[in-house]
């Protein structure tokens, strides 16, 4: 088996057809223009080496118990107004769009752009004993065009509701019963209940429809990610009057 790539601040591993990305950004994995685009290579290289009509999976997983990720580097669109548009929002089209079943491991807290980040894997697994889920927005002053697609698309309305309007704290019992996520677990155990779901639904991808499918239930918010990327021409946003 041909040795992976190596990526800034990420490791890629392989388990079968289920390949597992592990952020290491410290300290909270925080998204900026450049880590985006690793997270996109990652997801690519995957993509290369399973071919098409494969079965696979990918897990995204953070590196400790006590974050997932928090969210966007807000301070990097003062020096580049582009950054979001050249990194995150190109990123979750790639995860909206992707041929293959996604999970989203979340080992610890998860803030701001971190949820849309989430919200983009099909599945969701989170801490059950540390970690809050929550999207602040309406607190900072933020906004960026298709903000509310997948917390409208793929929750209960008021679920979106406390999610973005009321920004919400989740901890992982709260976000079991609200539906944010699709199971709970203990550190210990967490990433063998990922690894159950990855490999319980990589099989779907072989017949090369997958992705397609997705696109029939979440396709607004591919659509609407795939337009803001690579936009230098007009504002896709209103960067936050409040920092955190």
């Amino acid at each position: 088996m041909a040795e992976l790539p190596q990526f800034r601040n990420l490791s890629l591993e392989r388990q079968g057809n289920v390949f597992i990305i592990t952020m290491q950004k410290g300290p909270e994995n925080r998204l900026n223009s450049w880590y985006c685009q690793e997270i996109i290579r990652a997801f690519h290289t995957v993509q290369k080496i399973l071919g098409p009509d494969a079965e696979g999976a990918v897990i995204t997983r953070g590196c400790d118990t006590k974050f997932w990720c928090t969210g966007l580097e807000l301070d990097e669109s003062d020096s580049n107004p582009f950054a979001n548009t050249d990194g995150f929002y190109p990123m979750l089209h790639t995860i909206l769009d992707f041929p293959y079943p996604t999970i989203a491991l979340i080992t610890g807290h998860t803030f701001g752009g971190a949820c849309p980040f989430a919200l983009a894997h099909d599945y969701r697994v989170m801490n059950s004993k540390r970690g809050f889920f929550s999207m602040p927005p309406v607190n900072l002053g933020l906004h960026f065009d298709g903000i509310g697609f997948l917390p409208r698309l793929k929750l209960r309305p008021t679920i979106a509701r406390k999610m973005l309007l009321e920004a919400h704290r989740w901890t992982g019992t709260e976000a079991l019963q609200d539906g944010v996520v699709d199971a709970i677990a203990a550190p210990e155990e967490m990433f063998n209940v990922a690894l159950e779901l990855a490999n319980k639904w990589a099989p779907k991808a072989k017949m090369g429809v997958y992705g397609l499918l997705r696109s029939e239930l979440w396709g607004e918010a591919t659509r609407q990610f795939q337009q803001i990327s690579y936009v230098h021409g007009r504002q896709t946003s209103l960067p936050a009057k409040a920092k955190i």
